[in-house]
């Protein structure tokens, strides 16, 4: 008797399980308003340099005397050759023009102060602190550290609620994050100055990041877990469209308030809800039973059967109870949590494959994201858009996942995302450049790049949480999502250093690490209608794809289940034959 097979005898995706899970998904709305919050409040509008102190946008400067100031061509090429014209044009003033003798002998010079275009945003932090051009790497390092956050938070909450339980890891972490919100929003003030105001600013951020890694990781596991082998893809995929719902209701505030601060504020007030949700989830049942909390497993077990009207079977219960004890026994000399991925060959080498594909889908959905602002000239239209297109994609991902597999639809979808990428090149290359066709071309090319990243980071979710064994799950997942997240500080790095050398430096890199990733994909097996994992042993009976054959049945191994007894004869016998058995496979 496996927890799957019991799970069976009291309904697997019943009225409990859809209210519960509807919870989970809830929570879900929350970490991607805390991450992309940043495209906004840090959102870089339309500047140049100031060439007087009562300059503002908006006045009116004569085009004559403008181009004195603006560095020519030919200017930007001799003397700023490793920076774009458009980045050395609006950063560099031509001093030469304006004064007669220049004691540094530099015919540009970098600005110390802008005008900010004010049509879409009021206040942005990178106006109030000037984070652009020299200046950028002010706003790099926030985000660096943000990302930094999530990494930390992926593989420190993943190994505690693998340690302590999902729940209270899910509550914990609803708690730091709305105390990071009221920092960010309030942190910051002109009276401290800019370093104690941006260190304050900072370290709430990296708090939020850890926090929202907390929610989104122990979030999605629990809706794996509460449902049966059947509804994983369901369970999986629904969970996005809720991400993708959140990015929509950010969009909602960020369009209603425009500047930075009450921007902030209004959502901190919003992450207080769901400090509630703590008593509105339950405990992962298939978590209980692999810690040996059969107690309160069994309580929240009953509980399912009663909501569900079906009929909870003690005698089948107690079956289950006896042969987890007995594996329990028999993988107590493996050990868990990071030492039981390294002692497993199989384990390590999927493991590994699993982190250099969370890498790469970071870097690339993250890359692609953080622009989508840039689509076209009103920000909120195309924050609008990238949103529905992550729909979209969700929903074509939910529909081929039963058909085609998870290996299979990963691929094409990392595939589509590498050619359309390359394809990047010959666009800017060989068409008029500013054209209307050329401008055209390149939004449905975002579009199309943002359907495949959303659908391929949606996928590698289900997949490595289909490939990792219960009592490591979290801590797989955990180790992946920290290591994914360098793959998202790469990704922000790309997009405000590359771009500064070629607007669409980024794209062509995120394309080659997506080739890149479908080789090594190849080696995982497709887990496609095969029982959730529970141990190592059985990721090891599973196998490889390749090089090591076609993936194998995964088959339990079976016991009689007599008495209670882990120290028995007849346990030990059992030990050593299950280790003949899998040394065999």
């Amino acid at each position: 008797m496996q927890f799957d097979d019991f799970y069976q005898t009291i309904g697997t995706f019943g009225r409990y399980q859809k209210m519960k899970y509807f919870f989970i998904c809830l929570t879900y709305l929350l970490p991607p308003i805390m991450v992309y919050t940043w495209t906004f409040t840090a959102a870089i509008p339309s500047f140049r340099c100031q060439i007087s102190p009562d300059d503002n946008f908006d006045l009116e400067i004569p085009k004559q005397i403008l181009e004195r100031y603006v560095p020519t061509e030919s200017q930007c090429r001799q003397y700023k050759s490793k920076i774009s014209l458009k980045e050395c044009q609006r950063c560099y003033q031509n001093i030469n023009k304006t004064y007669r003798y220049n004691e540094n002998n530099e015919p540009l010079k970098a600005c110390t102060s802008f005008v900010f275009d004010r049509t879409y945003y009021e206040s942005t932090l990178v106006e109030e602190w000037s984070m652009v051009c020299n200046r950028l790497s002010f706003k790099t390092l926030s985000q660096t550290i943000f990302f930094s956050g999530y990494m930390i938070g992926s593989l420190v909450f993943g190994i505690l609620s693998d340690r302590f339980g999902r729940r209270p890891i899910l509550g914990i972490s609803f708690f730091i994050i709305t105390l990071a919100s009221f920092l960010c929003a309030y942190g910051p003030q002109e009276d401290l100055g800019f370093d104690i105001s941006y260190a304050l600013f900072v370290f709430g951020r990296f708090l939020l990041a850890c926090a929202s890694r907390g929610v989104a990781l122990t979030a999605f596991v629990i809706g794996v877990e509460i449902v049966g082998p059947a509804q994983r893809v369901f369970s999986g995929i629904v969970i996005e469209y809720f991400f993708a719902l959140g990015e929509l209701i950010l969009l909602v505030f960020a369009y209603m308030f425009r500047t930075w601060r009450l921007l902030h504020a209004t959502l901190a007030v919003l992450s207080i809800p769901f400090l509630f949700f703590y008593f509105l989830i339950p405990e992962s049942p298939r978590w209980l039973i692999s810690k040996g909390y059969y107690d309160e497993a069994e309580k929240i077990l009953c509980q399912i059967a009663k909501t569900n009207k079906t009929e909870f079977d003690s005698i089948a219960y107690q079956r289950l109870k006896t042969e987890e004890k007995k594996r329990k026994a028999f993988n107590s000399v493996k050990g868990y949590g990071c030492m039981a991925l390294i002692r497993s060959k199989v384990m390590l080498i999927i493991a590994m494959n699993m982190s250099f594909q969370w890498f790469v889908q970071n870097l690339v959905f993250y890359g692609i994201s953080q622009n989508t602002g840039t689509w076209l000239q009103n920000p909120y239209i195309s924050f609008a858009a990238g949103a529905f297109v992550e729909i979209i994609a969700y929903g074509i991902v939910h529909l081929v996942l039963y058909r085609w597999g998870r290996k299979i639809t990963y691929c094409s979808f990392v595939m589509g995302f590498a050619t359309s990428a390359l394809l990047v090149v010959p666009i800017q290359m060989l068409m008029i450049k500013g054209s209307r066709g050329q401008y055209v071309l390149m939004f449905i090319v975002n579009t199309i790049l943002k359907f495949f990243a959303s659908g391929s980071y949606a996928i590698i979710y289900i997949y490595a949480n289909e490939l990792f064994p219960t009592q490591v799950r979290n801590t797989g997942i955990g180790i992946c999502s920290m290591i994914a997240r360098m793959g998202a500080i790469v990704g922000t790095l790309s997009t405000d250093f590359l771009t500064r050398v070629w607007l669409y430096f980024p794209i062509v890199v995120f394309g080659v690490a997506s080739t890149i990733a479908v080789i090594f994909i190849t080696i995982c097996p497709e887990t496609l209608n095969k029982p959730l994992p529970q141990t190592v042993d059985d990721v090891e009976i599973m196998g490889l794809a390749f090089p090591l054959g076609k993936s194998k049945p995964l088959t339990r191994v079976k016991v009689d289940v007599s008495d209670d007894d882990d120290d028995s004869d007849e346990n030990i016998s059992l030990k050593q034959q299950s280790k003949h058995d899998i040394a065999s496979l």
